[in-house]
């Protein structure tokens, strides 16, 4: 194997790691939200229901 073949293979690895990064953050993000919007749902039919 040349140089270059192992320098462009080490790349596209970093690429393809930092890309799954992003996902697992932006999915860690989504779920933080839908736990927030079932909270505020909960807290909603709460209030009414005391009312």
């Amino acid at each position: 194997m040349t140089m270059t073949v192992k320098i462009g293979a080490a790349l596209m690895l970093l690429l393809a790691l930092s890309s799954c990064g992003n996902t697992i953050r932006g999915f860690g993000r989504d779920t933080a939200n839908a736990v927030n919007a079932t909270q505020d749902a909960g807290r909603s039919v709460n209030r009414a229901a005391t009312r």
